[in-house]
């Protein structure tokens, strides 16, 4: 993998990993903490998957063996509204706050999955859970559509919820595949790709409205 990748592991090392290590030792050393995290922060917005590198970078040094997508799928249940205020909408208006409860709740269940993906009847439950928090961010997303001004910021956000419920059925067949195949992996990338999706929903949201 090369920096600038779209994947949604290289997205999400900045948000699920690296800022709650900063937030851990904010606690101890607040200037180098602030000195880190503006630093990692200005080069990975002029290098996108520069952290990525880097993370993997050591882990090969050090020789460790790590499934990034299962490892940023368990990470991001922990993950804080800090650590991923790029993705949180500061509008007050029950519709902007509700969009982001909904979008918290979903990440919140696909971060489950590396834990229940071997208990079939537990993993079943999870992905009706699942399905049920995508129609609801569908529905949050519709009533937050309304606030957006203009044609374009409309077809934006049209465009952006296409894309999410595209990755909703690829995720969607995925599981029907890991019942045949097995393969854990790909269930982990495409809750990644959701997860992903779902973040830049609330992008393209923050860039029309904030």
């Amino acid at each position: 993998m090369t920096m600038g990748d779209e994947t949604p592991v290289t997205s999400l090392i900045m948000p699920v990993l690296i800022r709650p290590i900063l937030s851990q030792l904010e606690r101890r050393d607040v200037v180098a903490s602030q000195t880190l995290r503006a630093a990692l922060s200005k080069v990975e917005t002029a290098h996108p998957g520069f952290t990525y590198d880097f993370v993997v970078g050591i882990m090969r040094q050090g020789e460790l063996s790590v499934n990034m997508n299962e490892s940023m799928l368990r990470l991001q249940g922990a993950a804080t509204d800090a650590d991923a205020v790029e993705y949180r909408l500061n509008r007050s208006e029950d519709a902007f706050q509700e969009l982001n409860r909904k979008s918290a709740a979903l990440k919140k269940i696909l971060s489950r999955i590396p834990d229940e993906i071997t208990d079939r009847k537990t993993f079943l439950e999870t992905i009706k859970e699942i399905a049920s928090a995508i129609k609801k961010l569908l529905d949050a997303v519709n009533e937050v559509a309304a606030f957006i001004p203009g044609p374009t910021g409309k077809q934006a956000l049209e465009q952006r919820k296409r894309e999410f419920v595209k990755f909703s059925k690829r995720f969607s067949n995925t599981l029907k595949d890991y019942f045949k195949e097995g393969q854990a992996n790909a269930v982990f990338v495409s809750a990644l790709y959701l997860i992903h999706q779902t973040n830049m929903i609330i992008m393209t949201v923050k860039s029309k409205c904030e």
